[in-house]
């Protein structure tokens, strides 16, 4: 007879660690390169008002620093939980998930209270990008196991 199994229980099968980190990795890096290189490109050549330009920019970049603050804390959560809480500053994925928060917060608090200062938004929202896209290349964290010795 034909063992039934399913695709969940075969080695190569991602675990929902796994599965939450690339899911908020794609919310928040993918969306913060299709609002840069996409999005807002596509309003300001619309022929809308400069006044309603900058008015979308100025709500939808908050928004996505936002989003891209709460997905990487996700990941953070999901990095210590397959690691350890020392993955945080040892690791390279544990950095790069906490100079985004940092960039994050700086961002927010700047947009808060200085909304003039436009080239540290932007610096800061580069940045987030630009850790975000290496963290792509780093590997899934997966959780350390104990092998047996022998």
């Amino acid at each position: 007879m034909r063992s039934s199994r399913s695709v969940i229980s075969k080695p190569g099968a991602l675990d929902a660690g796994s599965i939450t980190w690339l899911l908020a990795q794609a919310f928040w890096v993918g969306g913060m390169a299709v609002l840069q290189f996409l999005l807002l490109p596509a309003v300001g050549k619309l022929g809308l008002a400069p006044l309603l330009v900058e008015e979308i920019v100025n709500h939808l970049g908050p928004l996505m620093v936002g989003l891209a603050a709460v997905c990487a804390g996700l990941q953070l959560v999901v990095l210590v939980r397959a690691l350890a809480l020392s993955a945080l500053w040892r690791d390279m994925r544990g950095q790069l998930l906490l100079s985004v928060l940092l960039m994050a917060a700086s961002y927010l608090l700047v947009a808060q209270w200085a909304p003039d200062a436009q080239r540290w938004l932007r610096f800061s929202y580069l940045v987030m990008m630009f850790c975000g896209l290496l963290l792509l290349l780093q590997p899934l964290p997966k959780a350390a196991t104990a092998r047996p010795q022998g």
